[in-house]
């Protein structure tokens, strides 16, 4: 009796041991890959409660939430020859699960290296303009390449953002200079187009100022400022033609 009471607790504490090694909770961005003696199961599992029958399954989880992954600073040579350092950032996600275990050894790390020599292949067809000014349109070709190349894993990349390009020192003195030589360019341009607007102006209202009645009526406005100020002395010009008759009369 004692060797089957012994027996029986061996039994329980067996199917214990097996319920809880085959029972598995997947959270809802977790998938399980099942490998059933060796081989793959066409279906990953989860999320959820997932039935492992250990030792003949064995799960791998894989998680699907987006991974964000910081490319270190490449050497980079663009096409005319400047050689700077750019770091950048590859947004990626898993598709299929069950490529992404079995068509490639480690996804994370096969993506970050394809990702690092793309960026040092399609950064070294431009010239450092188009690198600085045209940002959005090397992402989107980035992105493109990239997610080509990941596809046969079961990844897709969704976003390649370059985050900085760091330039030598002799190349940011260039620079600088060019910048303040284009300011002062633009400088003297809109002082140009104000003198010559001022001209037009000054021409227009000396037209119209040859008309006596005119410079008559702006003869008594300029008195009519006069008059408001603290002035002893009031100097008035009149044409001498005004006092003509009074002339040819006293003759």
């Amino acid at each position: 009796m004692q060797f089957l009471g012994s027996g029986v607790i061996f039994a329980i504490f067996v199917g214990v041991f097996l319920i809880f090694r085959w029972i598995r909770i997947l959270n809802e961005y977790e998938r399980g890959v099942i490998f059933r003696l060796g081989r793959v199961l066409p279906e990953p599992k989860g999320p959820g409660l997932v039935l492992v029958l250990w030792p003949i399954d064995r799960l791998v989880k894989i998680g699907l939430r987006t991974v964000v992954h910081d490319i270190p600073p490449q050497d980079v040579i663009t096409r005319d020859n400047v050689s700077v350092k750019v770091n950048a950032v590859v947004y990626f996600r898993v598709m299929s699960p069950v490529k992404a275990i079995v068509d490639v050894e480690n996804y994370v790390y096969a993506t970050s290296q394809l990702a690092q020599t793309t960026l040092r292949s399609v950064l070294g067809e431009v010239e450092l303009d188009d690198l600085l000014t045209k940002r959005e349109e090397l992402n989107v070709r980035l992105q493109e390449i990239i997610d080509q190349h990941s596809d046969p894993w079961g990844v897709k990349v969704s976003m390649v953002e370059v985050k900085h390009v760091d330039l030598p020192p002799d190349m940011q003195r260039a620079m600088a200079k060019q910048a303040e030589a284009e300011r002062e360019k633009r400088a003297k341009i809109i002082h140009a187009e104000g003198e010559f607007i001022a001209s037009k102006k000054l021409a227009e209202a000396a037209d119209v100022m040859s008309n006596p009645v005119t410079l008559q009526l702006r003869y008594l406005q300029t008195l009519t400022e006069i008059s408001t100020e603290n002035a002893s002395t009031i100097v008035f010009p009149v044409p001498i033609n005004m006092f003509k008759r009074f002339f040819d009369s006293g003759s």
